[in-house]
């Protein structure tokens, strides 16, 4: 498997994968209407440009993707894709730990999950995440915001 960054010509093959890896979570929910659903290639086009776009690759096909930006000395990760055949394989946690990687001026990263997706916040606490607010966005759905810290950063600016 590769990991690299997404180029323009890949966006459609990302998006199409987005959807595929977010049926799931469409399940859950009992909604089809969530946003990674809808998403259409316009916005991910526009997304572009301020995001890091990350491609998992094997054989040629592109399995897993990430998103990611830096404000001030945060950095958002979002939309973690795998596709379901190849879940649970660990290629989702070195997309995470390559987002780290790429980002570790950062002091902090901050990821955002529904409350009933119980296995990315699983993932996630065992990446070293941990909740730190809980915003409802409506009756059927909250967000669970985590967030870990990167102390080799930390410490550095308190030198």
């Amino acid at each position: 498997m590769i990991i690299e960054k997404a180029q323009v010509k890949d966006l459609a093959e990302i998006l199409l994968l987005q959807k595929q890896a977010y049926m799931s979570e469409a399940e859950i929910y009992r909604n089809h209407h969530i946003l990674p659903l809808e998403e259409t290639l316009d916005e991910i086009e526009k997304e572009f440009s301020t995001y890091l776009f990350l491609k998992a690759i094997i054989n040629g096909v592109i399995i897993g993707s990430v998103r990611a930006y830096k404000e001030g000395d945060t950095c958002y990760i979002g939309r973690l894709v795998v596709h379901p055949k190849f879940q649970r394989q660990g290629i989702g946690t070195k997309l995470i730990y390559e987002v780290e990687k790429i980002f570790k001026e950062c002091s902090r990263f901050e990821i955002f999950i529904g409350h009933k997706s119980q296995r990315n916040i699983n993932l996630y606490k065992k990446l070293g995440y941990m909740e730190y607010k809980t915003v409802e966005i409506n009756k059927e759905l909250k967000y669970i915001y985590m967030q870990k810290l990167n102390y080799n950063v930390i410490e550095k600016s308190f030198n």
